[in-house]
């Protein structure tokens, strides 16, 4: 599904590199996990595979099922079904959530081949996807998360990767701001999208959204690098001990 071979990465304004030779591979099917402490890249690494213009990649690259990515335009990159969930979801105030909905849903299709959705169809769609997540059409009729509260936006975000159908969700921090009902709402929503022909990239600092969104691999990033792997127990490690000792073992 995802190969990352020794990607480094700088910002592109000032050249200060983030990444550092990142290697990482997620299998089809995977939920795989990254933790690590402030400023060890983790963002960094999101916004580069979704093909943010602010970075620039200086060696190495990121396969997609066996297909480079990194000179496809990031709407390229979302068509060929790899979703972004940001930890701080963008407001656009004036674009009502339904029609921006409608316009990525048929966005999809198009760069498909297949035919737009026609308004019943997709009213009918995004309805019985909102009741899963327990997200109100009276919310969805407002602007574009303008207004709304954090589980609100989160949720809202869930409801889009319901939607497009993604092959590749990476999610950065997406727990940031949700009290313990909506992050059990947010995780629903992420397992039972949940299967064999779509991976997971998690990215977070906390153990709590693993107890909810339990991964197959958590690996561990500091200063650039990925400097530890292993299974979910990684996870409680880190949360019981911090990172001091993963540290010290790569030093």
């Amino acid at each position: 599904m995802l190969e990352i071979k020794n990607l480094h990465a700088r910002i592109a304004e000032d050249g200060t590199e983030i990444l550092k030779g990142v290697n990482l591979t997620v299998k089809d099917g995977e939920v795989a996990a990254i933790m690590g402490p402030n400023g060890s890249g983790k963002s960094t690494l999101s916004y580069v595979m979704a093909g943010k213009e602010d970075y620039e990649v200086t060696e190495g690259d990121i396969l997609f099922n066996g297909q480079s990515i990194l000179e496809l335009e990031p709407d390229e990159r979302a068509a060929a079904g790899i979703f972004l969930a940001f930890q701080y979801p963008v407001e656009i105030p004036g674009v009502p959530t339904m029609n921006f909905l409608k316009a990525a849903m048929n966005s999809q299709r198009k760069a498909r081949g297949e035919e737009e959705m026609k308004t019943p169809d997709f009213i009918k769609t995004v309805r019985g996807a909102a009741e899963k997540l327990g997200i109100s059409m009276d919310m969805l009729k407002r602007s574009l998360n303008t207004g709304f509260s954090g589980g609100e936006k989160k949720r809202a975000e869930i409801l889009q990767m319901s939607l497009l159908d993604p092959k590749l969700c990476v999610m950065d921090e997406t727990d940031s701001g949700l009290d313990i009902d909506a992050l059990k709402v947010v995780s629903e929503g992420v397992n039972a999208l949940r299967g064999p022909d779509r991976s997971f990239l998690v990215i977070t600092h906390y153990q709590r959204l693993l107890e909810h969104i339990v991964p197959d691999t958590v690996h561990v990033l500091y200063k650039g690098r990925i400097i530890k792997s292993g299974d979910k127990s990684l996870a409680l490690h880190l949360e019981e001990n911090g990172y001091a000792d993963v540290i010290g073992e790569a030093a």
